[in-house]
């Protein structure tokens, strides 16, 4: 059996760790065969979090760039991304730039990382735009810090 654990805090996945090694092996035995168990920690990835101060401050500048309407403050998610690693180190504000096709229903797009999905190129302009427009503001506001 092959799957993923993820958890907003360090806490909870060390719990769940251990309660999986508990429950595994526990129902091996009740049926008498024993249970072989990896969790690698070392592969784990952290939560994927914005830092509040940055968030606050860049989104003037995520407004005026996308418009107002288009930005979308949503609750946590434990989808697994490289950027909570950097965003360990510092400050960090991680921004879905989107690539739907805009003439196409959000309830029946096709999620990413499946055969059939499509991405609607024009969205990279906006999050081009974006990028470019949150380096100059956040170097323009610390330089007058």
């Amino acid at each position: 059996m092959l799957g993923t654990i993820r958890t907003f805090d360090p806490e909870m996945r060390e719990t769940l760790h251990r309660r999986f090694r508990e429950i595994v092996n526990h129902t091996a035995a009740s049926n008498g065969a024993a249970a072989e168990i990896q969790l690698p920690y070392s592969a784990h990835y952290p939560v994927t979090y914005n830092d509040p101060d940055l968030t606050e401050a860049m989104l003037p500048t995520l407004q005026r760039v996308a418009g107002t309407e288009n930005i979308n403050l949503i609750d946590a998610v434990t989808g697994a991304e490289d950027f909570s690693f950097f965003a360990r180190e510092a400050p960090g504000l991680f921004v879905f730039v989107g690539g739907k096709p805009l003439d196409l229903p959000a309830e029946v797009n096709v999620s990413h990382h499946t055969p059939d999905f499509y991405i609607d190129e024009s969205g990279m302009k906006t999050g081009v735009r974006t990028y470019v427009n949150l380096a100059l503001d956040y170097m323009n506001n610390a330089s007058r810090q």
